[in-house]
């Protein structure tokens, strides 16, 4: 088959075989491709595939279209875009020495030399760039996105040729300026314009053109060499701009506008297309160092405290968080709120709340009067042990594309973007999270990246990403004033999140951190596991990986705390998990560190009473989980709480209060404090209020007072912390950068069915000779006993005809079959296209024709 020969060529992108003909367009360029070269340019750009092109023509046209071009040009790096760039104001086709020569100038640059094969190369796979060195040419849309004009300056800061400044001009004129600069007349403006290009583009004669010039029009040229070449003049400029206008450096655009002629311009930058050249990507500077051993300590602290704060948040929200914004998200009070709970600033709040929400620990409830809470999936995380904990929290924040540091800030129409809330997804987040870790990888192990180092080779590797935002802003990340670009703030965000997470200790990346990235341990500890290393693994095996190195570093829980005379408990560690929770709700915790601080108070002491907790329990459990005995205040503190508790009892009438203690209610009559619950005597032993029973509570809580509610049946309601869930959710879905970079298998698969429709689309047909000439992808007709005919006959001579087929969905296409069987109204053969046997209903065939010899 055809396919086979183009398979067995020499797979290099661009170049063909020895004898064959250069490709005279881009389809042609990519036909003379292997199987593996069409697989890396659909692996560099996934968009092609969407959908599957139906042959190369396809294809090639795809690649041309400006969404398409503009998405490869922004994945290319600086030195590639650069000879792109080069490309874009060099003659169509431009030799590979004319490239070469306008990134080296006449000095020339070993570095430029080495790398630009590498350039061409990739150029060349992605489709930008086809042809033989000697021909290279820009695809057109990739020319028309680079080349230069008044409205879309071009990066290498040159004008337009000399040619495309004349293009309007009047020949009178260009003759005046040919006579000035001392050439030749003409009898036509396209001999003038060669004649004056000429000139420009020879380096003696330009220079003693220069040498005769006024100092002030060389003045007047240096400010225009390395761009923008426009400059405006008045109706009457001065001598020097006229000297130059007369003699063609100077070309004019408009009445009141001129241009320095790309020609020009070169020679006066000593043939550089640019200013600065970078062919090689600038290195990860070294911050400070540690041993790894330290890294991996502090990274597990902060693993650990990351542990501790997400639990503490959604401990907060355990009977229901606050309500849903109606626009979405979270109001700015409550995030101040939240804030203020946690001890941590709204930045670091709003941080935490995503990476909750974004691993689906935290959703809305989507009730009528919808609130945040926390979702079932958070009691199974709370079950896992803690490293496997770390490990979930850091795999849903590598992937999210939700970006915590927006909040704050103003989307496009100016409203201020809330945490929780719409319109923080940025979907270049996980590329840059992961790309800013891997370079930090480069490093020796216990070594911290210079942020600055890494924010330029972010942008040398991605440059039209932030191209967009303020460069000034973006070339500095130690200021006060953030870059500009979103990719270096994306940088900047990661590595602080990075730290908060345990991903890195002080700076530098850890051991778990380089398993969950799917990178080689730099030094494995001696006593790590067998194959807890990194490597090419699923994320889900790199996760345990991570888990498994992380868990010996943290520290062991206990199941005990020390209690004190001052009524506080000391935790020498992490609590176990029953303690831990039972202890939060009898007792608040007054400070965190390596060991953390809970104090007893009398409102603490009724939180676990009406949690359904006796005095007796209450007694018991310290005296259980303490490695001191209980302090006599402490013992007096419960009991003097649980001998009050429960005294009182309200429900709803609205509200009313209960109590056998007439006296007690008279004297929460007499209190001026209860004036605004505006209660009244119903019998001695019951109060009415004129307010709901939560307020009821609250308020007589608040004059020191311990009341109980009681459900319509007359029994004490018990309140539990884990009340509130949220229906199953499932964790947001992070907003994809472009279609999905296809697997293997796709790939394969989408390359055989372009080459067979390539193949049905190009095969050369017998054509009677008084047939009318057909027109490219038009189906062959033929009658329905001609089409009979020509399919049995192939079928006897094993022969392959080219068919026109009309599907069941009405989708046409063009077939090459070779039939083995035809009866029944079908015909059975081997489809070239599909690479496959199939059976053609006979009355969907639009018509048949025979291919010429040696095509199948």
């Amino acid at each position: 088959m055809a396919t086979d020969q183009r398979n067995r060529e020499a797979d290099v992108p661009g170049r063909n075989a020895g004898g064959t003909p250069p490709p005279r367009t881009l389809a042609e360029a990519l036909r003379a491709r292997g199987d593996e070269g069409l697989a890396v340019l659909l692996r560099a750009r996934p968009d092609l595939l969407s959908p599957v092109p139906t042959d190369l023509t396809q294809l090639a046209t795809r690649a041309g279209t400006r969404a398409s071009v503009v998405r490869a040009l922004e994945r290319l790096d600086r030195f590639a875009l650069q000879t792109a760039e080069a490309l874009a104001v060099a003659p169509d086709p431009a030799p590979y020495p004319v490239l070469l020569a306008l990134l080296t100038g006449d000095d020339g640059d070993p570095a430029v030399e080495a790398a630009l094969p590498r350039a061409v190369e990739l150029l060349r796979e992605q489709a930008l760039l086809w042809g033989d060195d000697d021909r290279l040419r820009l695809v057109r849309t990739a020319r028309e996105l680079l080349t230069p004009s008044p409205q879309h300056p071009s990066p290498t800061g040159l004008g337009p040729s000399v040619a495309e400044a004349t293009a309007g001009m009047s020949p009178g004129r260009v003759q005046e300026i040919i006579a000035t600069a001392g050439l030749p007349a003409t009898h036509d403006p396209v001999s003038a314009v060669a004649l004056l290009t000429e000139l420009f583009t020879d380096r003696a004669r330009m220079g003693e053109l220069l040498d005769s010039a006024p100092p002030d029009a060389l003045a007047v040229l240096d400010r225009l060499v390395w761009g923008p070449p426009y400059g405006e003049v008045t109706a009457d400029p001065p001598p020097p701009v006229r000297w130059l206008r007369d003699r063609g450096l100077l070309l004019p655009v408009s009445t009141r506008t001129v241009v320095l002629p790309r020609e020009a311009a070169l020679h006066l930058r000593g043939g550089r297309a640019h200013r600065a050249v970078e062919p090689v990507p600038p290195r990860v500077e070294l911050l400070r160092e540690y041993r790894p051993q330290v890294v991996d300590s502090a990274a597990a602290g902060q693993a650990y405290t990351a542990l501790a704060t997400v639990e503490e948040l959604l401990r907060e929200w355990n009977e229901g968080g606050p309500q849903v914004l109606r626009a979405g998200g979270l109001a700015v009070r409550d995030l101040k709120r939240t804030a203020a709970a946690l001890d941590l600033t709204e930045p670091l709040a709003a941080f935490w709340l995503e990476l909750c929400h974004g691993a689906g620990l935290l959703a809305s409830d989507g009730e009528a009067d919808e609130r945040f809470a926390p979702t079932p999936a958070y009691d199974d995380w709370l079950d896992q042990p803690p490293a496997e904990r770390w490990a979930l929290l850091a795999t849903a924040w590598l992937a999210a594309t939700r970006t915590a540091g927006l909040v704050g800030g103003q989307d496009a129409k100016g409203r201020t973007l809330s945490a929780l809330g719409p319109d923080l997804d940025r979907s270049p987040a996980p590329e840059v999270r992961r790309r800013v870790l891997t370079l930090q990888a480069t490093l020796p192990p216990g070594a911290a990246a210079s942020p600055d180092s890494v924010l330029a080779r972010l942008r040398w590797e991605r440059p039209l990403r932030g191209a967009a935002a303020d460069r000034a802003a973006a070339d500095r990340a130690g200021t006060d004033q953030a870059p500009a670009d979103l990719r270096s703030r994306l940088a900047l965000w990661t590595l602080n999140e990075a730290e908060l997470l345990g991903l890195t200790g002080r700076g530098a990346l850890s051991g778990p951190a380089r398993a969950l990235l799917n990178l080689p341990l730099a030094e494995a500890a001696p006593d790590a596991p067998p194959g807890a290393v990194g490597g090419n693994v699923e994320p889900s095996v790199a996760a345990s990986r991570a888990a498994t190195l992380l868990a010996p570093l943290l520290p062991e829980a206990v199941d005990h705390v020390l209690l004190q005379a001052d009524l506080t408990a000391v935790a020498p560690g992490p609590l176990r998990r029953p303690l831990a929770e039972t202890l939060a709700v009898l007792a608040d915790v007054e400070s965190k560190g390596g060991a953390t601080v809970y104090r007893f108070t009398p409102a603490s002491v009724r939180r676990a009473l009406d949690a359904g907790r006796t005095a007796s329990d209450l007694q018991e459990f310290l005296s259980a989980h303490s490695r001191t005995p209980v302090p006599q205040p402490l013992a007096y503190l419960i009991d003097d709480v649980a001998r009050k508790h429960g005294h009182l009892r309200i429900g709803a009438a609205s509200a009313y209060v209960r109590c056998d203690d007439d006296a007690l209610l008279g004297e929460i009559l007499a209190d001026r404090r209860s004036a605004s619950l505006r209660l009244r005597r119903l019998a001695p032993t019951v109060l009415a209020a004129q307010t709901d029973p939560a307020s009821l509570l609250d308020g007589l809580r608040a004059m020191g007072y311990a009341p109980a509610a009681e459900s319509a049946e007359g029994d004490v309601l018990i309140t539990r912390a884990d009340a509130v869930r949220t229906p199953p959710r499932s964790a947001p879905v992070p907003v994809p950068d472009g279609p999905p970079t296809p697997d293997g298998t796709l790939l394969g698969a989408a390359v055989r069915a372009i080459r067979a429709g390539d193949l049905a689309s190009t095969a050369v047909r017998k054509e009677r000779p008084d047939a009318p000439p057909r027109t490219p992808g038009e189906l062959p007709r033929t009658s329905a006993a001609e089409t009979l005919a020509t399919v049995q006959a192939a079928a006897m001579t094993g022969s392959a005809v080219w068919i026109g087929y009309v599907n069941a969905d009405g989708a046409a296409s063009q077939r090459v079959i070779a039939p083995v069987r035809v009866e029944g109204g079908f015909v059975t053969g081997y489809d070239h296209t599909a690479d496959e046997v199939r059976t053609f209903p006979l009355h969907r065939v639009t018509g048949v024709a025979e291919l010429a010899e040696g095509e199948v």
